[in-house]
Order: C-alpha cells, then structure tokens, then sequence
C-alpha cells in the first residue's frame, strides 16, 4: 500500500512539474508576442532550406582546412592567454591568498564585471575598435576565459587543506611563498583541467564569433551565407560539427586523466 501511495505521489508531482513548465511556457509566448502558429506556417520554408542544406559542396573542403586551423589556433591562443591572467588574479580573489577583504572584494566585483559581458557584444565592440580579424577573436576569446576560470580557480582554492599554508606561516613564510608553495600544488591538476574545459567551449564560441567579423571559419560561413551558398554552408556546417566532437572528445580524455 505504501509503495502504491508513493508511486500515485510521484505521478502527481511529475504531472505537476509539466503543468508549470506548460503555464511558464505559455506565459513567456504571450509576454513575447511569439505566435506558435507562424511557426508552423513556415514550415515548407523550413524543409526547403534543409532540402538545400542537404547537398554538400564536399569539393570545397580544401578551402575550409585553412579557416578551420586559424579557429583552432585562435582558441588555443585565446584561451592560453586567459588562463595566464586567470590564475593570479584567482589568488587575489581568495582571503584564503590575500588575507585582505578589500583586495578579495574588489577583484571579484572585476571578475562579475568581466563575466557580465556577453560573447558576442565584446566581440562586435572589438571589430568596430580593432577591425575584423583573427586578432580580435583571439582578444575576445581571452577576455571570456579569463572571467570564467577564474571563478573556477578561486572556487577551487577556497576548498583547499589550510593545514599546509598553517605549516608554511609558522616558519616565516610570506604571501607569495604560500601561493607558490602551499596553495598552487593543491589545485595544480584543476587548473589544467579547467584550461582544457575552456578551450573546449571556446573552438564553440569561436564558431560564432567569427561570425560578426572575429575571424576564423565564422567569417567563411557569414560569406557562405551572404552569398546564398547553402550548399558550402552545409559542407561548413558539418565540419564544424567534426572538429567539436573530436576536440571534446580529447578534451574530456584528457580532463578524465587529470581528475
């Protein structure tokens, strides 16, 4: 009897959970003035755009492999970049390093700051000041990272044993000695599996970046696209699903290893 009033209960809040997510559903297409209907009104358009999509240009897969390496190159660069300001500015975002609230408040107000601004608003603001180019992906794709890792590290620190930064200040050691010695061996392997999660979003991101301007393969899909060129969009479209799927696929290999 029990077993049956707990499944009768399980029923009833999954019923309940699809009642709201349909209410919140419903509510958000009336605050937006979305119309489900024009929707699937345009559904021939839509199987005729898929019906162009689906005969590749596989002969212009030469030209991509250029692209493709700057997008890989520019997130490489991007994300190394990031990281290398990404793990001090960690440090000060702690108490745990700084032993200073002011300092620790101050760069985390940064770093909030840092995180608030979307991708593609700093990568459109960057072309407009520095120009269409791999250049400002690779700024842009820096600046991502570094507002997101380091959270992460300083996350990270704020979890570490204090017992060896105890160990290290009864001998003398200063602020930088702990942070050498004591704090860095501790989240050492996940700062190298954060760098590797990060480039992992980024070969994404850059996708999309390069397509306001930031260069990379973005750039050859925008001009694809421009040009009514469905079938070399879908032959892009397609490669750059392979080299996602292969970079995560190292990606959390190797994240897997450091764990």
């Amino acid at each position: 009897m029990k077993i049956k009033d707990t499944v009768h209960f399980q029923w009833y809040k999954s019923l309940f959970v699809v009642f709201i997510i349909g209410v919140c559903f419903l509510g958000s297409a009336y605050v937006t003035d979305a119309s489900l209907s024009e929707v699937f009104g345009n559904l021939d358009q839509m199987i005729a755009f898929l019906e162009k999509l689906s005969h590749p240009d596989f002969s212009y897969i030469p030209t991509l492999l250029s692209p493709m390496l700057k997008t890989l190159k520019m997130s490489m660069l991007g994300t190394f970049i990031g990281m290398l300001l990404a793990v001090p500015f960690a440090f000060l975002a702690t108490t745990i390093a700084t032993q200073n609230a002011i300092v620790t408040n101050i760069i985390r107000l940064f770093l909030n700051i840092i995180r608030t601004i979307p991708n593609l608003l700093l990568a459109a603001v960057l072309v407009a000041v520095i120009g269409i180019g791999e250049a400002t992906g690779i700024i842009t794709i820096a600046i991502f990272t570094f507002g997101m890792v380091a959270q992460l590290i300083y996350e990270s620190i704020e979890t570490i044993d204090l017992a060896p930064l105890e160990a290290a200040e009864s001998v003398g050691a200063n602020k930088l000695q702990i942070a050498v010695w004591s704090i860095w061996p501790q989240i050492m392997n996940s700062v190298a599996s954060y760098f590797f999660y990060a480039f992992e979003i980024n070969v994404r991101a850059s996708t999309v970046l390069g397509y306001v301007g930031a260069g990379g393969i973005g750039v050859t899909l925008s001009a694809s696209l421009g040009l009514f060129r469905y079938d070399r969009v879908s032959i892009i479209i397609l490669s750059i699903f392979i080299i996602v799927l292969i970079v995560d696929a190292l990606s959390e290999a190797i994240r897997r290893r450091l764990a």
